[in-house]
């Protein structure tokens, strides 16, 4: 077992020079030279980001909310819980509370935080927020200008089989699938706390 308190100089990269290698409308990328561990010199080229959230919705039958869209990159639709970009200065629960109901529609009276997920660590600095949410209410869509997204629900088990089938590959919500069985389990305890008032009718 590897204690959190270890030592681990012998590991870190010292930052010499950093510089913007590219900026465009979504994606920072920066370059920059490093010391190594040996005192040797090394480049490393990574994707600064604001941080996102990442909701999985539960329905009162047990069934869970999720999301069908294309992600250009892959050239495929992908079946993921609802998530989004944090906009700057917006605390985590806020960006959840707000993304749930421009994507699906869905109001929640409770949330927990599940934790933090970092899904690209070589090449990018991005953190994932995983929350909860539950007691949902349907309500419109208030989807952004350019966004196209099918919303539907599906049980963890049927989840696990697309998982399993090699349908569903998304990072995210794999590890959202993780967290969730292990909190029904009892082995991951969360707390729920009352969605913020200013946020409840949008």
């Amino acid at each position: 077992m590897i204690a959190a308190s270890v030592d681990d100089t012998h590991l870190r990269e010292e930052t010499l020079v950093s510089e913007q290698a590219y900026r465009g409308a979504f994606l920072d990328v920066r370059r920059d030279q490093i010391r190594l561990p040996d005192g040797g010199t090394a480049q490393r080229e990574y994707i600064v980001h604001p941080g996102a959230v990442m909701i999985v919705p539960l329905l009162d039958d047990g069934r869970l909310v999720i999301e069908r869209q294309w992600r250009y990159p892959l050239a495929r639709v992908m079946t993921e819980f609802p998530a989004g970009k944090l906009e700057p200065g917006e605390p985590a629960l806020h960006c959840a509370v707000r993304e749930l109901i421009e994507e699906t529609g869905y109001r929640a009276t409770e949330w927990a935080r599940a934790g933090i997920l970092h899904n690209a660590i070589a090449y990018s600095n991005e953190g994932i927020e995983v929350w909860f949410a539950r007691g949902l209410t349907p309500g419109e869509r208030q989807l952004d200008a350019g966004e196209f997204l099918d919303v539907g629900s599906a049980s963890l088990e049927e989840l696990d089989a697309m998982a399993r089938r090699g349908e569903l590959t998304d990072a995210k919500t794999l590890i959202g699938m993780m967290w969730l069985s292990n909190w029904r389990a009892g082995c991951w305890p969360v707390t729920w706390r009352p969605a913020p008032s200013a946020l409840r009718q949008g």
